[in-house]
């Protein structure tokens, strides 16, 4: 299955950012998964303020994902997610109906603003 992970982590540290990327991205390879791609959105401002982890967030800084994988794998990655204190939220979503032929028109290409690619 085809899937898209929007991520929002606490704001201030690129490193952690890329940490997080790289836990999911070994986690979906591990299971045999492939990762189309991954963009870095930068920080955004939530659009209301959020608490998490005993800490109030009013910005966060954004990434996404676009992966294949087994739906286990999916559920472990948003496992994972869910129990790192340094994620504020984070959205998984099927893309495509699951056949081939629908999921070939789709690439690694995120859009983002008016069909520009970021």
């Amino acid at each position: 299955m085809l899937y898209e992970l929007i991520a929002v982590v606490r704001p201030g540290n690129l490193l952690e950012v890329k940490e997080i990327a790289r836990t999911a991205g070994a986690l979906i390879l591990r299971n045999g998964g492939t990762i189309r791609g991954i963009k870095n959105w930068g920080v955004w401002s939530l659009p209301k303020k959020t608490r998490k982890h005993q800490a109030q967030y009013t910005d966060g800084h954004y990434w996404i994902m676009r992966y294949d994988a087994s739906v286990s794998c999916s559920k472990e990655v948003r496992m994972t997610l869910g129990l790192d204190p340094r994620m504020i939220k984070f959205s998984t979503v099927k893309l495509g109906d699951g056949t081939l032929s629908s999921l070939s028109k789709l690439g690694g290409d995120i859009i983002w603003r008016e069909g520009r690619a970021h």
